[in-house]
């Protein structure tokens, strides 16, 4: 089984869409079953609900993410996923710092995706049309993935 794990700040946002969308989009495929998909935060607070706005914007695409809880990233979770896909370079670069094995299969998310060293940013705090824009943009990364690597 191939664990891929998404990672940023506080796993309420970013992390947690992408990995619902992720599972969302992988379902219909054969390998899902082979798949395990977490996600985790760098800085989270074990537990705790994503964001209103999070929940919200991923209603729009039909995704149900009420039970998601965050969970903190730990050295464990590092080195058992077989592809780490974070955020931003920052996120990459801390996870690098703690677990430098980790090299070879740690990615930004569009870095993996596009090639591209952008980060996706942090809609922490901001509004709905925020949160939206940045669950199309995960969306279209992990699509561009789907693509490439299970079809």
């Amino acid at each position: 089984m191939k664990t891929v794990l998404f990672v940023c700040t506080g796993n309420t946002c970013r992390s947690s869409m992408a990995e619902a969308i992720f599972k969302d989009l992988i379902k219909e495929l054969d390998e899902d079953k082979d798949i395990k998909v977490l996600s985790a935060g760098i800085w989270a607070s074990e537990g705790q609900k994503a964001s209103v706005n999070a929940i919200e914007a991923l209603k729009e695409k039909n995704i149900d993410l009420n039970s998601h809880a965050s969970k903190q990233l730990t050295k464990e979770m590092i080195e058992e996923s077989d592809i780490i896909l974070t955020m931003t370079n920052s996120h990459k670069r801390q996870i690098l710092r703690a677990v430098p094995s980790a090299k070879e299969k740690l990615y930004t998310l569009k870095e993996f995706s596009h090639g591209e060293t952008a980060d996706i940013s942090d809609p922490y705090g901001q509004n709905i049309d925020v949160y939206k824009a940045c669950a199309d943009e995960i969306e279209k990364a992990l699509k561009k993935i789907v693509s490439k690597y299970y079809k």
